[in-house]
């Protein structure tokens, strides 16, 4: 396992107000600091917590470890101890820390989630197809009715419509 960085430290039992900026403000009498992050909870945006300060010496860390360990910090009792190393584990750290399997139900499931859209499509395509078709028939009977009316009355352009409506009735 690596060696535990000394000049990183973890903060922890933060109030939800502190930001970075107050957190290096905190931690900035006891030398410089070369960074302060507080991680995101990826679900709310908002820290979860805890958070990192590396100054640039040790000793400066050191010193702060051993002042800032068991303080208070807008009403919130502070732990600081050294940073230790970055571990892959599951939950947010993305798909270089789940079990090879993961990737490989997440892709099932996707696939499952893409046959099952794809079927509710073909389906309402089907009733839209359905509906469209018995539009066409409706009009259609009603042309005829239209076009039988019309030759009663002996107008020639019903009787070629008629005609027309029969040859694509009887080659559809």
């Amino acid at each position: 396992m690596a060696a535990t960085q000394k000049n990183t430290l973890y903060v922890g039992g933060l109030d939800e107000n502190v930001n970075e900026s107050i957190l290096h403000a905190a931690f900035i009498p006891f030398g410089d600091i070369k960074d302060v992050t507080t991680p995101l909870d990826q679900a709310t945006q908002r820290h979860r917590s805890f958070g990192f300060v590396t100054f640039l010496d040790k000793e400066d860390a050191a010193a702060a470890m051993d002042n800032m360990n068991n303080t208070e910090l807008y009403g919130r009792v502070l732990t600081v101890n050294y940073a230790q190393p970055i571990r892959i584990k599951g939950g947010e750290q993305g798909w270089a820390s789940q079990p090879i399997w993961a990737d490989a139900d997440t892709w099932f499931e996707r696939q499952q989630q893409e046959e099952e859209m794809q079927r509710l499509q073909a389906e309402h395509q089907a009733v839209v197809r359905a509906a469209e078709a018995e539009e066409r028939k409706k009009l259609t009977e009603e042309r005829e009715g239209e076009v039988e009316e019309l030759e009663e009355k002996g107008d020639p352009m019903a009787k070629a419509e008629a005609e027309v409506l029969a040859q694509n009735n009887t080659g559809s």
